[in-house]
């Protein structure tokens, strides 16, 4: 058995509002598309705008995971495999979970595990997770 956990940072985007449930399950599924388990989350991350994002606070309480925001121009700054027109034209940046993710996680885009995982939920609104190595191993 591997008694070493890849330590992971997950990067979050979300449409405003979306509801804790719907983050939940996007979370869930990008972990399980990489293999991982929520043991190994060390850090959640997403655009400073979000900072009042209500979702993206209770499932960083839930998992007693620090919440790190990031703001437009320093996301803007990281290279990323999948840009968005559309997100840079929102939030002025081209991507908001795969840059946090690889910020908070300290990475590189080749670190990426998860790269802009997409969730609609059952109640239409769209969660984006995206999963980067953690530099700090954790035993």
């Amino acid at each position: 058995m591997n008694l070493v956990l890849m330590p992971v940072a997950i990067g979050l985007g979300c449409d405003r509002g979306t509801p804790l449930a719907t983050v939940v399950q996007a979370l869930d599924a990008a972990l399980a598309q990489a293999g991982l388990a929520r043991e190994q989350v060390r850090v959640l991350a997403s655009i400073e705008a979000k900072r009042d994002e209500v979702a993206f606070i209770e499932l960083a309480a839930q998992g007693g995971w620090p919440l790190r925001f990031f703001s437009a121009a320093e996301l803007a700054a990281v290279p990323v495999p999948n840009p968005s027109a559309t997100v840079l034209r929102h939030m002025g940046t081209p991507s908001v979970s795969e840059a946090a993710a690889l910020l908070a996680g300290q990475a590189t885009a080749a670190q990426l595990l998860v790269e802009k995982f997409k969730h609609q939920g059952a109640d239409g609104r769209n969660a984006t997770v995206s999963i980067a190595t953690y530099s700090s191993p954790l035993v």
